[in-house]
């Protein structure tokens, strides 16, 4: 068997190129003079020109960083007291602002109880410098509005409430209005502050003098207690303890023969604010105590300030008798033990 035949395959042969020309060296080479070793007298000016503006560069930069650096030092942290540090100025002021905060939630939801003043009512005196000094501390204000009154006096059915939306029950203030409150409470007596409106935070202005109104902190940073101070219970009805018996004679002794003195006491102040007796007599002061659930008394001292009488210390709606032993011929001051601001003037004669 043969193999088959057929045409010769066709015979093709590579396609024929132009001949290439040879590129100038020229074309990837560097210009000739920059080939050069040596520099020419204008190029090398031109670097020592160079050379020169770099440092003046170099030179303006140090100058403006160290100037920006020395005046941000003097704007941030005032040396040499020259004027007060910038971070030390905005602490200030965001306390300022907690003061005046804290002003109007007091006004809204502590006054009533407390007074207007922090001179008490239903609720303890505030405004006590005896008290404002360690009792009454930051720690101390945080834990009664988280706990409520029974973290004072461990009774159960205090009429104070919890404050802070921490506590258990929560409360009705955050932690930002709490602290507000107490920035209030703690403010010093010696700066004052604006009053501001609720809403728009906007100075409040007097509706009579059309002045802005202001008002000043409690806390006297010049207190100090006297030496031996008893410091002041943790409880604040146990302040009152002692107190429970006049220090006259007890209501059964009363002279029914003797000369008798009326004093009312309403709105956390005596409405009969002066009142007369006869000398080296005994005398009964009739106590009308009408402000309700709230503890009043009064406190007879002599003009060196020291006390002559007490009377027993009772919640209102009431009325005691207090019999007052014979007093020497003089103006004697007398006040609420609870509430030191209400005063009064006994002249006897």
């Amino acid at each position: 068997m043969s193999d088959p035949t057929g045409p010769e395959p066709e015979e093709r042969l590579p396609a024929t190129r132009p001949p290439a020309e040879v590129a100038p060296a020229d074309r990837f080479s560097a210009p000739p003079q920059t080939r050069s070793v040596e520099l020419s007298p204008e190029r090398a000016a031109q670097i020592v020109r160079q050379s020169s503006n770099a440092r003046w560069v170099g030179f303006l930069a140090v100058v403006i960083v160290t100037l920006f650096i020395t005046i941000l030092w003097f704007y941030e942290l005032a040396p040499l007291g020259i004027r007060e540090p910038r971070l030390d100025a905005e602490a200030n002021s965001q306390q300022v602002t907690s003061v005046e905060r804290g002003y109007n939630l007091y006004e809204a939801n502590c006054a009533r109880c407390h007074g207007k003043d922090g001179e008490g009512g239903i609720g303890p005196v505030l405004n006590r410098q005896d008290k404002l000094y360690a009792h009454l501390s930051v720690d101390y204000l945080n834990s009664i509005m988280l706990a409520g009154g029974r973290y004072a006096c461990g009774n159960a059915g205090s009429v104070m409430p919890v404050w802070s939306n921490e506590g258990s029950p929560p409360g009705p203030l955050n932690y930002v209005q709490v602290d507000d409150v107490i920035a209030f409470i703690r403010a010093p007596s010696n700066e004052t502050f604006t009053v501001r409106d609720e809403e728009l935070f906007e100075p409040k202005l007097d509706p009579v003098t059309d002045e802005v109104q202001t008002f000043n902190g409690w806390v006297d940073p010049e207190y100090k207690p006297a030496p031996g101070a008893t410091p002041y219970p943790a409880c604040w009805s146990d302040e009152f303890a002692s107190s429970a018996a006049p220090s006259g004679a007890p209501d059964a002794s009363i002279d029914p023969t003797a000369q008798t003195v009326s004093v009312v006491a309403s709105g956390i102040q005596f409405t009969t604010p002066t009142i007369s007796a006869a000398a080296d007599k005994p005398f009964v002061i009739e106590f009308d105590n009408q402000d309700a659930n709230v503890q009043h008394n009064i406190e007879i001292k002599d003009a060196a300030g020291a006390e002559v009488f007490k009377g027993e210390i009772f919640l209102g709606v009431a009325t005691k008798p207090y019999q007052v032993p014979a007093l020497a011929a003089g103006t004697y001051p007398f006040i609420c033990t609870v509430h030191p601001n209400m005063t009064g003037t006994l002249t006897v004669q």
